[in-house]
């Protein structure tokens, strides 16, 4: 078994999205072994986000992402269930993305787009360690 990480992001929450999003990736296969709703402060987030920190946008990613609780869990499922987790999130742009997607189904714009999930692997592995420790 595989495990990633997921954040449904305060837009999420604010549009009532937790529970359709969570529902999609079980209804594909995959198990919620963890979440928790949770407001993320600046150190949590500037860990998360440690190659982003000091660019132009962090200020801003930083605003967004505290501005109001967010759903973090771990979902766990086949080998690189990341790879399946990113498939069904779509493209970071929700103009880009596909129906049949979260973001193309329900993301209106690119710096709110709803759900972040972990690149690989190794990202799982870190982002899990930060969030539930």
């Amino acid at each position: 078994m595989s495990r990633t990480f997921i954040i449904c992001k305060p837009d999420a929450v604010e549009r009532g999205y937790v529970g359709e999003i969570i529902s999609r990736f079980e209804r594909k296969g995959l198990k919620l072994v963890a979440g928790e709703l949770r407001t993320l402060d600046a150190e949590t987030l500037a860990r998360h986000y440690e190659e982003h920190v000091g660019k132009g946008f962090y200020d801003d990613l930083v605003a967004f992402m505290s501005r109001g609780p967010s759903f973090v869990a771990v979902l766990e499922g086949p080998e690189d269930t990341y790879a399946i987790v990113r498939t069904m999130m779509g493209p970071t742009d929700p103009a880009s993305a596909p129906p049949g997607t979260i973001r193309g189904d329900f993301g209106t714009i690119m710096t709110e787009n709803l759900v972040h999930g972990s690149d690989s692997n190794k990202s799982a592995e870190r982002e899990i360690g930060i969030f539930f420790p």
